[in-house]
């Protein structure tokens, strides 16, 4: 007889990954920080595992990409999350690590095989974990930053949500997933305010803590804060291809503190002199790898 599996017994598992720290493109201030309060979110939500990688190179990436598909079980809920700079390539969106080289010195006509040697491809990733047949995908990317796109005449271009031609990464998409982008194909986010959060990580904080609510209603609360806060020019693209209903990342059980209290928590989190101290993620097993 097989198996009848619950919501409750359903392990939670999270990769989650911030970079910022590059040496030949802009370095970002956000991503670090949206991946630790992130993280901290995860764990109170009671996650089953979150692994939280920062500044790490493509070699490095790779290694922790294997592990974290090969702990994936078929009745497991996986978020994947990546903030950092992302480029789009043709039809295919790439993820960039730290030290990624300079883009503009790589011969126009190599580019594709430039960024597959250097970046990551985000669709082979969500292709990766789907081949483990979980019960549901939740894939966030807020990777399309401002100043580093596929050519030299969209660098000059205004950030405007709205524009119909492809600036920034382009859709994805896979069953049994959730695709959400910080902002809709071709738009750009910019990197440059003085909040220590993503305008898309700060409404993902605000609501994904909200107990017994499917994971798609989670994310249009998402857009709807998104699109006040930012009068409709960064608007986030989400792409639903769930076949299950009421997928809740926190169900009530799950719910030992109220909104205020994780707010805090954060504020907590950002004045600590130490993460470790702050954060019970999975340990780093790549930190003395060389490239």
């Amino acid at each position: 007889m097989a198996a009848k599996f619950t919501s409750e017994s359903r392990r939670k598992l999270a990769l989650v990954i911030g970079i910022g720290d590059y040496e030949n493109v802009r370095k970002l201030k956000n991503p670090q920080n949206d991946a630790k309060a992130l993280s901290s979110l995860l764990q109170r939500i009671r996650f089953t595992t979150v692994d939280q990688q920062l500044d790490k190179t493509r070699s490095q990436l790779k290694h922790v990409l294997v592990d974290f598909e090969e702990s994936i079980q078929s009745n497991d809920i996986v978020l994947f999350y990546f903030a950092g700079h992302g480029v789009q390539w043709e039809d295919q969106n790439y993820l960039l690590p730290k030290g990624f080289p300079d883009m503009e010195a790589a011969d126009e006509k190599k580019k594709a095989e430039f960024l597959k040697k250097n970046a990551i491809n985000a669709q082979d990733i969500l292709n990766i974990l789907s081949d483990r047949k979980p019960y549901a995908i939740i894939f966030l990317l807020d990777c399309s930053r401002q100043h580093f796109l596929r050519n030299i005449d969209l660098n000059k271009r205004a950030l405007n949500a709205n524009e119909s031609r492809s600036v920034g990464l382009t859709a994805m998409h896979k069953a049994d997933s959730l695709v959400a982008f910080s902002c809709a194909p071709g738009a750009l986010v910019d990197d440059r305010s003085e909040e220590q959060n993503s305008l898309f990580m700060k409404h993902l904080l605000k609501h994904l803590a909200t107990p017994n609510e499917d994971i798609a209603n989670v994310l249009r609360d998402v857009t709807n804060g998104m699109m006040q806060d930012s009068n409709s020019t960064q608007i986030p693209f989400i792409n639903v291809q769930l076949r299950h209903k009421n997928i809740y990342l926190c169900e009530q059980a799950d719910a030992d503190i109220n909104h205020g209290n994780i707010s805090s928590d954060l504020d907590q989190l950002y004045s600590s002199s130490s993460s470790s101290s702050s954060l019970q993620q999975t340990p780093d097993r790549l930190n003395s790898q060389s490239e």
